[in-house]
């Protein structure tokens, strides 16, 4: 069963295509995976680069499939 985060805005009984990638195909541009909001409180947040290069020290391997098994455990 497959669960979105948000609702979508479907009619009732409306038939759709479902795409399911390991990795995000994203040519190198982010911008338009985040919203708004989400830039403005990056933008705002005090970790100092000192911290996430520590944080991320600590992962072996590849960042993305880092993030994509953290958000599946999610």
């Amino acid at each position: 069963m497959l669960r979105p985060d948000e609702p979508l805005a479907l009619e009732e009984m409306q038939r759709v295509s479902v795409t399911i990638r390991d990795l995000p195909n994203i040519d190198g541009d982010v911008a338009g995976y985040f919203t708004s909001e989400e830039w403005a409180a990056a933008a705002l947040d005090p970790t100092p680069w000192d911290d996430v290069k520590q944080a991320l020290a600590g992962i072996s391997g590849s960042l993305s499939k880092a993030v994509i098994a953290q958000r599946q455990e999610r």
